[in-house]
């Protein structure tokens, strides 16, 4: 790769290498390069493009140009010299001529006028208050049933668990992102439609005010669409769906009257989800008039009774998520309900079509080659384009941090280290041949922490596996947390058998959990469930016995642990072992710990297994236990008792 390439790569924060997963240096390649820069608008197909490139940019440092965007911390001395004065506009309306960035400004968004530039002025907390210490539950909330849900868990099962949460201080949920309205309804939650506004599918028809005020002739007939269990007990989204779109269309003539433009964004939504329905769930392949949401034929369609429609399910989801998190507050829970942030959208949904000028076109984010999938990874998502997030002044993330923390006192953000940077697959290549893209921290960290802050909410963000010492060192500084999982807490540096680290050193800026959604749960580590199915899928990358001797070293070690501290005997059984494990994580100085319900209940299926797609059945698989019994069971009351116990960790007084 010649000097000026990579002088125009890493101008716009292109890497032309990287340290794999071998911590060696991999080179990229120069098409590599060159695709990438050409979704982010840089044209670097030739020597004279890049030429042109470079020059362009040593012009704007010669007329000492702004970003589009400048993010200053709270208090942390003025900005340099404007190169004429200007006018800042404070977010309350308050007027400043300024020759430089004052460094008194208040935390917010501000507007500066400086010539021709108009500029968003962002003032960020260095950090957010310590989060208290607590434990509570991880919730798959789709694996919930009850005598009152549809299908899968609802809201108001939710509600349910939060009431029955035995003390707990918070509920982790998955994603409840957004679906495209249309048939089939996908299973991962992962890969939303848009992450800005909430799954319908989560409603709960019988808590609407709509069927308060329904007869009982309609509500008998809404009654009668709930969808009766599937024959292989597994989770039907579509069904689900079907019959609730059903139900929620009979009692659609009671909502009342919805305003249109008490928030545009909602109706942009909506007006995608009536196109959705017409003309099918890939914006792309509409017809070309409607591919923009700035054309006269979408203008047209921004009306009418179905985009009222629409609107009006995500103000049920508005009233219902914020109805759960009322009896979180009731509850007393000291941190609540927790979302989950997912890395990114699918392309061909709402956020993909509403956000495209601020999204990389083509661009599938995902990861480079690992010990675990040697080939990296295409996850499809689409990506933001660091530049013009810039130029917009980051509306775009800052609407959907907002929309996000209005029904949440806390925030899971899934690979967090994509807030630093992330792994770009150009168009046509294969998940190996990308490279990674860099965003602005300051700008990325500082926005999450401005709005978390304003909402009152913690932020904890998933950094497991391979990520830059700065990503974990950061969040520790801004009292954001990091991830500390027990499978994945061994000694890789001190111990050559790579054992079980004592429970004092675990982190203290952490979220302490045995498992996540895509690890073997507790009952299914204990007997090695997770190379039985890998095993019969195909999935394993070497010999069975050698997964089986290494999965049989690795219980022995964890059972070694919990003996050698005094929590299990030899002749414990599974489900002592299991409480044991939760009575170990309690020990830990990690400021929050969860207890997932598929542990504390003994499943053996982990919700989703990576590197599969319909040869198992990732996100649709019930928990075997009603919630009636669920909240009723010994084991919740005895993980709870057990976490609970932990010097520093008061239970919830309900009321407080």
């Amino acid at each position: 790769m010649h000097a000026e390439l990579t002088a125009l790569a890493e101008a716009h924060g292109v890497a032309t290498w990287y340290e794999d997963w071998h911590r060696e240096r991999k080179d990229v390649s120069d098409e590599s390069v060159i695709g990438v820069l050409k979704l982010l608008g840089v044209d670097a197909s030739s020597p004279q493009a890049i030429t042109q490139e470079l020059t362009a940019i040593r012009t704007a440092k010669e007329q000492n140009r702004l970003p589009g965007t400048v993010v200053r911390k709270a208090g942390k001395g003025a900005g340099p010299e404007l190169a004429e004065p200007g006018v800042l506009t404070l977010e309350d309306g308050t007027e400043r001529e300024i020759t430089s960035i004052p460094a008194d400004l208040p935390l917010g968004w501000h507007r500066l006028r400086t010539g021709e530039q108009d500029i968003t002025v962002v003032v960020v907390p260095e950090e957010l208050p310590e989060p208290p210490e607590s434990w509570g539950w991880m919730l798959q909330l789709y694996s919930l049933h009850s005598a009152a849900s549809w299908g899968m868990g609802d809201l108001g099962d939710l509600r349910t668990f939060v009431e029955n949460s035995h003390g707990a201080g918070l509920v982790l949920l998955n994603p409840l992102h957004a679906i495209t309205p249309t048939l089939p309804v996908p299973s991962s939650p992962y890969s939303p439609s848009s992450r800005r506004f909430a799954n319908p599918l989560y409603l709960r028809v019988a808590d609407t005010d709509a069927y308060r005020r329904a007869d009982p002739a309609l509500r008998e007939q809404v009654d009668a669409l709930k969808p009766a269990p599937t024959k292989d007990g597994l989770l039907d989204y579509s069904a689900v769906w079907q019959a609730k779109r059903a139900a929620l269309e009979l009692l659609w003539p009671l909502a009342g009257e919805v305003d249109l433009d008490a928030d545009p964004g909602l109706t942009d939504f909506a007006t995608f989800c009536v196109l959705a329905e017409q003309h099918g769930a890939n914006w792309q392949q509409w017809p070309e008039e409607l591919r923009r949401p700035d054309t006269p034929a979408v203008a047209k369609a921004r009306s009418g009774d179905r985009v009222s429609f629409h609107v009006w399910l995500q103000q049920l989801l508005n009233q219902q998520l914020d109805a759960a998190n009322e009896v979180a507050r009731e509850q007393g829970m000291p941190v609540g309900v927790v979302h989950d942030l997912a890395v990114g959208i699918d392309p061909s949904g709402a956020d993909g079509w509403l956000l495209q000028d601020v999204l990389a076109a083509g661009v599938h984010a995902g990861a480079p080659p690992d010990a675990f999938n040697q080939l990296g990874q295409d996850w499809g998502l689409a990506a933001w384009r660091p530049d013009q997030l810039i130029e917009t002044g980051y509306a775009a993330y800052r609407d959907m941090l907002r929309r996000i923390f209005r029904h949440a006192g806390g925030l899971r953000v899934d690979h967090v280290a994509g807030l630093w940077r992330l792994w770009w697959v150009p168009p046509g290549m294969g998940p190996a041949e990308g490279t990674y893209v860099h965003y602005d921290p300051d700008a990325m960290l500082g926005i999450l922490a401005l709005e978390a802050h304003r909402a009152g909410a913690v932020v904890i963000g998933e950094d497991l596996g391979t990520v830059l010492p700065v990503v974990t060192e950061t969040l520790e500084r801004m009292n954001m947390l990091g991830s500390a999982v027990l499978w994945f807490t061994r000694d890789y540096e001190d111990d050559p058998d790579e054992g079980y680290l004592p429970a004092a050193r675990y982190p203290r800026n952490a979220l302490a959990t045995i498992s996540t959604h895509d690890l073997p749960t507790a009952a299914g580590f204990l007997v090695g469930e997770q190379v039985r199915v890998r095993a019969e899928l195909g999935q394993l990358a070497g010999p069975v016995e050698d997964e089986r001797a290494y999965a049989d070293k690795d219980r022995a070690q964890l059972l070694a642990r919990l003996t050698e501290d005094g929590l299990i005997t030899a002749d414990s059984t599974p489900e002592q072992i299991v409480t044991a494990m939760h009575a170990f994580l309690a020990r830990t100085p990690s400021r929050l710990v969860t207890a997932s319900l598929y542990d504390v209940l003994g499943e053996l299926d982990q919700p989703n297994l990576p590197g599969t797609t319909d040869e198992y059945p990732n996100w649709r698989m019930p928990l075997k236990t009603t919630l009636e019994d669920i909240v009723a069971d010994p084991r919740l009351a005895r993980v709870a008792e057990v976490l609970q116990a932990r010097e520093g960790f008061p239970a919830a007084v309900p009321g407080s």
